[in-house]
């Protein structure tokens, strides 16, 4: 973790942590991020992520099995401007062992420790070539039960 990480407010112990440079091509017409945009960076981290811990998409073509999105709910608190360097973090905050798990971030401008979004997604296992509801795989499950962030270390 660099300096910069330890000194931020966390919502949650020990995040993924993916540093973003907000880019002229992701503003919108009020000159800053672009809705769409935040989706986008919820999306890299989220697989930056679970491909860290070993759930490479080789796994899932190998299981047919993925963990598709199901709900995504942003909170935008501070705008992200052109120039800004910032930290997305990410923790898996829910697992129920066969089908859903649920996912947070919090988007954070280091330079002021500002956070600018809060986020939450819900996940459930599907099979790769049906898209219907599928158990999840051992690996799945051993991945996800292994990263997830205790409920008492949650506070918000």
């Amino acid at each position: 973790m660099s300096q910069s990480e330890q000194t931020i407010d966390w919502d949650y112990p020990t995040p993924f942590v993916l540093p973003i440079q907000v880019q002229e091509r992701d503003l919108d017409r009020l000159g800053h991020a672009n809705n769409v945009v935040y989706v986008r960076w919820l999306e890299d981290v989220s697989w930056a992520h679970i491909e860290s811990l070993g759930m490479t998409w080789s796994v899932h073509e190998d299981t047919g099995k993925a963990m598709a999105i199901t709900r995504t709910e942003i909170d935008y608190l501070l705008p992200a401007l052109a120039g800004d360097a910032l930290l997305l973090g990410t923790w898996l905050t829910g697992f129920d062992g066969r089908f859903r798990s649920c996912r947070r971030f919090q988007l954070v401008r280091p330079q002021d420790g500002k956070t600018l979004i809060r986020a939450m997604s819900s996940h459930a296992c599907v099979d790769m070539k049906s898209q219907r509801p599928a158990r999840v795989p051992d690996i799945f499950r051993r991945i996800l039960q292994d990263a997830l962030v205790p409920v008492d270390q949650i506070t918000g």
